[in-house]
């Protein structure tokens, strides 16, 4: 099963991005009120925090798909990957400028996880375009 990933390294790195994305999605989802709480958003943020998760939830359902249920794995895979990778560096721009330079509605439960959880997330699956690659990005 680890050379479908390219070895136990790059399998590990599948499993810990998109378990950090089953994280968050469930956060968003299923323990909103927590969450709201916990960054000091108000509860009529709660549908937006929701779909926020839901998009994570489709990101995780996918990854499984492509990774244990598809006939032929990883291969060809590249749109998948790459969209990955650019929501992740996507959310790193943007919790960047929010928490260190627009700084609209901080409050004293401002946090930089909306830094450090993005870059995290984006330095993982850059690790996971570049260690599928032989996989992914198929030439016929």
């Amino acid at each position: 099963m680890f050379e479908k990933f390219n070895g136990i390294i790059f399998f590990a790195i599948f499993i810990i991005h998109f378990i950090g994305f089953a994280y968050y999605g469930f956060r968003c989802v299923f323990q909103t009120k927590s969450f709201l709480d916990q960054y000091g958003i108000d509860d009529t943020g709660a549908g937006m925090v929701r779909f926020f998760g839901s998009i994570f939830f489709g990101s995780v359902i996918m990854a499984i798909y492509v990774g244990f249920i598809r006939p032929n794995g990883l291969d060809d895979t590249w749109a998948f990957f790459n969209v990955i990778f650019l929501q992740n560096l996507s959310a790193f721009i943007v919790g960047f400028y929010n928490t260190k330079i627009n700084k609209l509605g901080h409050t004293d439960k401002t946090s930089d996880e909306a830094i450090y959880a993005p870059l995290v997330l984006t330095v993982l699956s850059a690790l996971m375009c570049y260690g599928f690659a032989d996989k992914i990005y198929i030439t016929y």
